[in-house]
Order: C-alpha cells, then sequence, then structure tokens
C-alpha cells in the first residue's frame, strides 16, 4: 500500500496505540489451546507498547500465565460504523512486570486510569505489557497494512533524560498550564473545550485525555530532554495562540 501526503500507516498505528483506553484481548486456554476473548483496560508504555493490569482471578490472567501469546485489538471508537473506522490488531508475548519496570508500568497506567488507584494495590492484580511482534492496521478501504514493530514503536534508547523527569513535567502541566492544554486540544487537534489534561510524554509526542476523550498531540520533531520539551511546548502554545488569534479576526 502506497502511502499518501494524509496519511501514514505508522503514524496512524502510533497514535491508535497512544488514544486507546481499552481493547479486545486474545488469549490462548491453556488445557485446550481454545482463543479467548476479554475487554481489558489498557494505557502505553513510553514506547507505545501497551500496559494491562489484570487480576489473577480473571481468565485472561491465568490464560497468560500458561501462554504468553495473546493478540489485542484498538480502535478509534468513532461514532457511526464501527467498522468505517481505524483499527489495529497487536500479536506479541504479554510479559509480568519485573521489579525494574514495573514502577514505570504503574504509573503510566494510572495517568491514563486514575480510577483504578482504589484496586491497584490488591494482591491478585498485576502490570503485564505487551511486548509487540507485529501488528494489522485497518484504516479504510484500500488502507490495509501489516507492520513491524520498529515502524510503530517509539525509539526510547537516547532519551533518558525526558523519560526521568516526564511525571514532573505531567504534573506541571496539569497544576500551571491547563489552557496551553485547551489550546492545543481545540486550536491545534480540532477537539472541543474540555477540562484536558497531560497523561504522558514521549520522544515523539504529548497524550491528553478529558473523562472518556483521548488526543495525541505530536511533536514537529523528536525531542530527548526535559529542555527540548519545554521548547516544543512552548513553541506548540504560540501556535495556538495564532491560530486562536486568526479566528477571533473572522468573528
Amino acid at each position: 500500500m502506497q502511502e499518501t501526503g494524509d496519511f501514514s500507516a505508522p503514524r496512524l498505528a502510533r497514535s491508535l496505540l497512544r488514544r486507546s483506553r481499552q481493547g479486545a484481548l486474545a488469549t490462548l486456554m491453556p488445557d485446550s489451546g481454545d482463543p479467548y476473548c476479554s475487554l481489558v483496560n489498557v494505557a502505553s508504555h513510553w514506547d507505545g507498547s501497551p500496559i494491562l493490569l489484570i487480576s489473577r482471578l480473571a481468565l485472561h490472567t491465568r490464560n497468560i500465565l500458561g501462554d504468553p501469546r495473546v493478540s489485542l485489538m484498538l480502535d478509534e471508537r468513532s461514532e457511526g460504523d464501527p467498522l468505517e473506522g481505524a483499527r489495529i490488531m497487536l500479536a506479541g508475548l504479554a510479559e509480568e512486570a519485573t521489579e525494574a519496570d514495573g514502577p514505570i508500568l504503574r504509573r503510566r497506567y494510572l495517568n491514563a486510569h486514575p480510577s483504578a488507584e482504589v484496586f491497584v494495590d490488591f494482591k491478585d492484580f498485576s502490570f503485564f505489557r505487551i511486548r509487540p511482534a507485529g501488528a494489522h492496521l485497518v484504516a479504510g478501504f484500500g488502507r490495509i497494512v501489516d507492520l513491524k514493530p520498529g515502524q510503530f514503536l517509539t525509539d526510547i534508547s537516547d532519551a533518558d533524560a525526558l523519560l526521568e523527569a516526564e511525571q514532573g513535567a505531567i504534573e506541571h502541566m496539569n497544576a500551571d498550564h491547563r489552557e496551553a492544554l485547551n489550546l492545543y486540544a481545540t486550536k491545534l487537534l480540532g477537539a472541543e473545550r474540555a477540562d484536558w489534561r497531560c497523561t504522558g510524554c514521549d520522544p515523539e509526542g504529548m497524550d491528553m485525555q478529558a473523562a472518556a476523550q483521548t488526543l495525541r498531540l505530536d511533536f514537529p520533531r523528536r525531542i530527548v530532554t526535559p529542555a527540548a520539551l519545554r521548547k516544543v511546548l512552548r513553541e506548540l502554545a504560540e501556535t495556538a495562540r495564532t491560530a486562536a488569534g486568526a479566528e477571533d479576526a473572522f468573528e
């Protein structure tokens, strides 16, 4: 499939991974090998790979512990015929969080699903991360393509400084720059004004959320330091203010 100026399969796949909050998880029954599908809440790792918080009392968790091979479908949840919206099917392995990456998965997940605070520490719940082996993207007629992980996952190998500063940046944006978040949402992404908050940052963009609505703000260039993050967010805020001023001029 040939990409056009207004469509990029990798970019759309990355956006779906970042914006999705629920998905259909398919696992394998250990005894029979039969497929089993369930609805799960999801968040995303810095690199875009899905994060799950699931209970050992759930059948899908027992299936994963017996056979980590899974697939996960994420879709746009747009109005109208759901088959007309974009969706992505990931295949890969579900890995339980280690002591090293557990705090990262926990923080990223709770930023996206703050209501999970009430049960996140229950003994039977654990974080899992899906390591994709590939993806199948369906984005409309003639826009069906298979992608390799390198095409839709974000390289974070050189971004330690940014990732270490991420939580502080999120808290700062949400405490002191809610108007800027609204400008990003309304003037750059075409969304309605709402109580937008930042839920995550990575080298390629910022994730925002208002109730059940989610947005992905792509950066104009890759950034890997806190200073570069501050600079690009200021630039985007100025672009959004300029767009707002231009609209006011025609009212």
